[in-house]
């Protein structure tokens, strides 16, 4: 049985009543389509087995995948990735073929998928967050020295992501991920609904492009960086990461605890340095 034709995009037009200032009018709207993908991963000699459910924009499906098993520390190296494909399973509706992506590993994963995976909200994330000690047992090392910014490039980056996010000019309801060289240059931006599954995007790419670790790049999100934020950009070498909101306190303490520059409330000239401020020329 063939895949459908057509795959979910990006956006959904609805129809809406608008009010303002008293005024009622019906017109045509465009918002971000939100749609859960299942992860599944499988090896020579096994079924694909069902590794997590997270709710996603569609768009660079496989390099989501690829970076959430990157993130999690089941992927060390791109060569064990035989294939990404959309599942032909006959069982599933034809509609919900493109929801469902497997990938073909060359060898087990270190460990088998357990039931700390399952469903993951494009808000939150994956429940059960490792603690930063099994972070280090997982073989997660500090970051290298990385890049040294200055305030003005620095506050520049959040603009320059904003002009790559085609899909919020149109919905204003994603968030963006952009890795940045030291010298400004945005190399690649993924949006989504999960601020999670944009930074996953992003190391996906990178991690598919064979150019893990990126100790060399910034990580620019948008929204606050939470706990998993850090994770991600630790498990891709990342040694700098703004934000354009607010931290968590744990986000704090991994930064810390790995080296990591970590900017918050990134707006205009404006941003707060959380931990290792030596790698910003005005606070050295």
């Amino acid at each position: 049985m063939s895949l459908p034709t057509r795959r979910p995009g990006s956006t959904v037009r609805v129809r809406v009543r608008e009010v303002d200032g008293g005024t009622v009018r019906g017109r045509a709207d465009v918002v971000a389509t939100e749609e859960p993908l299942e992860i599944r991963v499988g090896w020579p000699g096994a079924v694909p087995r069902s590794l997590v459910v997270t709710m996603r924009t569609p768009g660079a499906d496989f390099e989501l995948a690829a970076g959430f098993l990157r993130s999690e520390g089941l992927l060390t190296d791109p060569d064990d990735v035989v294939r990404l494909a959309y599942c032909t399973d006959p069982a599933l509706r034809a509609e919900q073929r493109y929801n469902v992506v497997t990938v073909d590993l060359a060898r087990p994963l270190p460990e088998a998928p357990t039931a700390r995976y399952g469903a993951a909200t494009s808000a939150c994330g994956v429940c059960g967050k490792e603690s930063l000690d099994e972070l280090e047992l997982r073989g997660c090392s500090p970051v290298a020295p990385g890049p040294v910014l200055d305030s003005a490039l620095l506050c520049a980056l959040p603009d320059r992501l904003r002009e790559a996010q085609n899909v919020f000019s149109r919905t204003g309801g994603l968030h963006a991920a952009g890795l940045f060289t030291a010298d400004g240059t945005l190399v690649r931006a993924r949006e989504d609904v999960g601020r999670h599954n944009a930074v996953d995007k992003v190391v996906g790419w990178a991690f598919l492009e064979r150019r893990l670790p990126l100790a060399d790049h910034v990580l620019v999100t948008s929204g606050r960086a939470g706990y998993e934020i850090c994770q991600k950009a630790l498990a891709a070498g990342i040694s700098f990461v703004a934000a354009v909101g607010a931290p968590s306190s744990l986000a704090v303490d991994l930064a810390e605890r790995f080296g990591m520059t970590l900017v918050g409330f990134l707006r205009g000239e404006r941003y707060v340095a959380y931990t290792h401020p030596e790698r910003l020329t005005e606070l050295r």
